[in-house]
């Protein structure tokens, strides 16, 4: 059995085609992301990965929608997204396929 820890992660993504990687995929990339209340994504969008968001704990919004614990948004690639958390929050993202760089600022 191997241990990580989520603070040696780049900002909670721990398994994708990228380092550090707690497990290298090409298919996916998984995060669990914790945020305090206002803070946001700026408006991005995703060209070959769509992404999933599971909001595990709090309120947050993506694109003026309001969403709380246990939603699961599926935002398909090409569809911009804004993500603020309107109160503190916790997030599992899932992006599949694992590209680097598929994310362009809206």
């Amino acid at each position: 059995m191997l241990t990580f820890n989520l603070k040696d992660c780049n900002g909670g993504w721990f398994i994708g085609d990228f380092q550090p990687a707690v497990m290298m995929s090409k298919c996916t990339e998984i995060a669990i992301k914790r945020y305090k209340a206002e803070e946001r994504e700026p408006a991005h969008v995703h060209k070959i990965a769509d992404e999933f968001t599971v909001v595990v704990e709090g309120t947050v919004s993506m694109n003026g929608n309001v969403y709380e614990k246990d939603t699961i948004v599926w935002v398909p690639k090409g569809e911009a997204v804004e993500f603020i958390a309107l109160t503190d929050a916790v997030t599992c993202v899932v992006k599949t396929p694992s590209v680097p760089g598929d994310k362009y600022l809206v």
